[in-house]
């Protein structure tokens, strides 16, 4: 049992991001490849002698109801116990409205920190359960490992999570082009580009696991939104532009924008091209967990 506990609340790239045309129900299926980097927020969660859960955040301004106080909710109803008030206040390490899953992770790091303090362990259907309260990515974060990191082949709405082996090797480059992108304007976006002009070719989502296990250099991934925001969108263009003109064997954009990331074959390139870019970008050097 916890008073006061820290979480880490890992960010997730996205190799390969197909969306498929809206279901009845509103939501899209999508066949994606989740991998956590290095870079994230941090939850400081400390127990008060109110009710409720109280959260705040310097860097950023929160709705009243976002991903923590929602997954804290849904930790209740699904929990019956006699979860305590708490407070937490989030250190932003992640750009909100960056395709990188900050609030999804923050989620999912809450629940972590709560089941510490409450001394229970939650199964698989429970931490489902509580996903699917808080948000299609969240089903993802839920099932990495106890320090939040892991890699998973993702389907359905994001429900359908396949955990594989994380790759570690791979050094990545992400760009923040200082816009954020709406994740509700993008699958509007998506919706139009898909009724009219989608022309990519996808990899079969049963091959995508073998091509990740490839060099990036002979990834054929591809992302949907990408098409479908960058003429909207420009910085983001630009910001994909910088990046290929260095030494990326593979580049592309994160979730639903708006970061972009280059993939290095080592750290030292990789270093040499955050040199490069960080005299013109918000830039990040991380690796893959």
């Amino acid at each position: 049992m916890y008073s006061n506990i820290s979480e880490k609340a890992y960010a997730k790239v996205n190799f390969n991001l197909r969306v498929l045309p809206p279901r009845g129900d509103g939501f899209h299926n999508i066949e994606s490849i989740f991998q956590t980097v290095s870079v994230y927020d941090e939850l400081d969660i400390s127990v008060t002698l109110g009710t409720g859960c109280e959260v705040f955040c310097d860097e950023i301004v929160l709705p009243q109801k976002n991903t923590i106080t929602s997954a804290y909710e849904a930790f209740c109803e699904v929990t019956h116990a006699n979860v305590p008030g708490i407070k937490v206040i989030l250190k932003k390490g992640i750009p909100a409205g960056g395709g990188l899953g900050g609030g999804s992770s923050d989620a999912a790091a809450l629940v972590r920190g709560l089941q510490k303090i409450c001394g229970i362990t939650l199964s698989e259907k429970e931490l489902d359960y509580i996903a699917g309260k808080t948000g299609s990515d969240v089903f993802f974060f839920m099932h990495c490992d106890a320090e939040g990191k892991g890699t998973a082949l993702v389907s359905g709405r994001g429900e359908r999570v396949k955990k594989i082996n994380s790759r570690t090797d791979l050094y990545l480059l992400l760009i923040f082009p200082g816009v954020s992108s709406s994740t509700k304007e993008a699958y509007s976006l998506v919706d139009d580009y898909l009724t009219n002009v989608d022309k990519l070719k996808y990899p079969c989502f049963e091959e995508i696991e073998a091509i990740y296990r490839n060099s990036p250099k002979r990834w054929i991934f591809k992302n949907t939104f990408y098409p479908a925001l960058k003429e909207v969108i420009p910085e983001i263009n630009l910001a994909l532009e910088e990046i290929e003109k260095t030494d990326a064997v593979y580049t592309a954009m994160s979730g639903s924008g708006s970061t972009v990331f280059g993939v290095y074959a080592s750290l030292e390139k990789a270093q040499v091209a955050l040199k490069k870019l960080s005299s013109m970008w918000s830039v990040k050097l991380v690796q893959t967990l």
